[in-house]
C-alpha cells in the first residue's frame, strides 16, 4: 500500500482513482499529475515501481497544498471572516448556508435535523 502525503492509497485501483482517496487532489489534478509524471491511465498503483511512488509523492509535496495544510488554511480563512464579522462570518457562526441560499425550506444540511414546533399544526 502507497502511503502519500500521510494517505494510504488503495493499490488495487488506477492511480487517477487512487490520489483522488487524499484530500485537496481531485479527478482534473490527479488526470495533470499523471500526465506530468508520464504515467498511462489505465496504470494501477501496485504496478508503480517504488521510484514511480516516490516521484510521485515528490510532486504532490512540491506543487500541491494537500491533506493538513489544506483542511488548516481553509480552517483559518473561516475564522477570519469570523473575527470579521463580515457577512459570511456571521452565516458560518450560526450554521447557515453562506452562499445564499434559501433557508425558508431546505438547508437542513446545514441547519441539522428539523425540530417540530408545538401548536403549529392546525
Amino acid at each position: 500500500m502507497a502511503r502519500i502525503a500521510g494517505v494510504n492509497i488503495p493499490t488495487n485501483k488506477r492511480v487517477i482513482i487512487a490520489l483522488t482517496y487524499i484530500h485537496g487532489i481531485g479527478r482534473t489534478t490527479a488526470v495533470n499529475i499523471a500526465d506530468k509524471l508520464g504515467f498511462d491511465h489505465s496504470r494501477r498503483v501496485q504496478d508503480l515501481s517504488d521510484e514511480e511512488v516516490l516521484r510521485l509523492r515528490e510532486t504532490i509535496d512540491a506543487d500541491h497544498t494537500v491533506e493538513g495544510d489544506l483542511r488548516r488554511s481553509t480552517a483559518m480563512n473561516i475564522k477570519r471572516l469570523m473575527d470579521l464579522r463580515s457577512y459570511r462570518g456571521l452565516r458560518h457562526r450560526m450554521g447557515l448556508p453562506v452562499r445564499g441560499q434559501r433557508t425558508h425550506t431546505n438547508a437542513r444540511t446545514r441547519k441539522g435535523k428539523a425540530k417540530a414546533i408545538a401548536g403549529k399544526k392546525k
